[in-house]
């Protein structure tokens, strides 16, 4: 059973919250872009928890770069460069957003943004047939469904519910204010469903951890539980798939919408692993993106914290071999 939440400290954190946000849309852009900097030094000096994710994963991700760190001091110097510029640019991301709705409007959007291959995306767009658009926790992931409501294009994206909801609210003034509306990732999926079936785009991050469950395929050359629901839901309504990534390219609030890959469903609609194969086409996709920028990736998270599950058969071929079973060796 989930503990209570105490809805006292739940609301200090809130004004605590808005007071900062309150003060970064107050002051010239320049100070807040420095309190980023100050934000990142500080929040990476005191996250010792997160500093050591970031590093088995950059490890594991990158080992042309960094297997050696332990022995090798100049890759030990460029992964902490790795790190420290992970939470640079978070802590810039989070002043960027605090700052769109004083700054992107319907007019001047092209000043901060560049959008790829648009001839053939906006078509895709303002079509009146469904589309899924895929992206990661990658760059600014906020910004493209910001975007597409300042611009009229009606778009839903799935979230899930924050603990707190006096920022679950505030969260969703924000993510909602240009016209763009919010799904909870658990409890929506009907209406995720009624979305697609009447033509709606639909945006989702896919690349959180979906449990020992999720389909597993390779990120970074390494097996990660994903979401099946993505490529289920594709398939069974026979949506086309946009990958998309928005990097951040050169000074801060300037970036780059990327379409990696563009996913027709009908060549996977009578493959007996048509769904996997199909997650595993846009995790592909989303690696590509973040290696080109792999500075604006969240390391911090633990993408890969259920490994596949072990096969009977193969857990007490293991078992005989080192003289040892346990009741978590022998999963189905």
């Amino acid at each position: 059973m989930a503990k209570a939440r105490n809805r006292t400290v739940d609301y200090l954190i809130y004004l605590i919250v808005r007071v900062m946000v309150a003060l970064i849309q107050a002051v010239p852009r320049e100070w807040a872009f420095s309190f980023a900097g100050t934000l990142a030094w500080v929040v990476h000096a005191v996250d010792k928890r997160h500093r050591k994710v970031a590093a088995e994963n950059l490890v594991f991700a990158f080992p042309e770069l960094y297997a050696h760190h332990e022995t090798n001091p100049e890759q030990a110097a460029k992964l902490k460069e790795h790190i420290r510029a992970v939470y640079n640019h978070f802590c810039l991301l989070l002043v960027e957003i605090i700052l769109l709705p004083r700054i992107l409007r319907p007019h001047n959007w092209r000043t901060y943004l560049e959008l790829d291959r648009p001839d053939t995306v906006i078509p895709m767009l303002l079509e009146d047939k469904p589309l899924i658009l895929v992206t990661s926790h990658h760059g600014n992931w906020e910004i493209g469904g910001y975007l597409m409501g300042l611009v009229g294009i009606p778009s839903y994206a799935i979230a899930r519910v924050l603990d707190n909801p006096y920022l679950e609210k505030f969260l969703l003034d924000f993510r909602e204010r240009t016209g763009q509306k919010i799904l909870a990732k658990k409890g929506d999926f009907e209406l995720i469903e009624e979305v697609l079936s009447k033509g709606g785009k639909l945006a989702t991050l896919a690349d959180q951890d979906a449990g020992p469950k999720g389909v597993f395929v390779d990120f970074f050359g390494r097996p990660a539980s994903t979401h099946k629901a993505v490529a289920f839901l594709a398939l069974e309504y026979k949506v086309p798939m946009l990958v998309v990534g928005t990097p951040r390219v050169g000074k801060p609030l300037h970036y780059r919408i990327e379409i990696e890959d563009i996913i027709h469903p009908d060549e996977y609609l009578e493959r007996p692993d048509g769904c996997k194969a199909l997650t595993e086409r846009f995790t592909r996709a989303l690696e590509r993106i973040i290696r080109r920028h792999p500075e604006q990736y969240l390391w911090l998270h633990r993408r890969w914290k259920h490994a596949p599950p072990v096969k009977k058969k193969a857990a007490n071929k293991r078992a005989k071999t080192d003289g040892v079973a346990t009741g978590n060796e022998l999963i189905d």
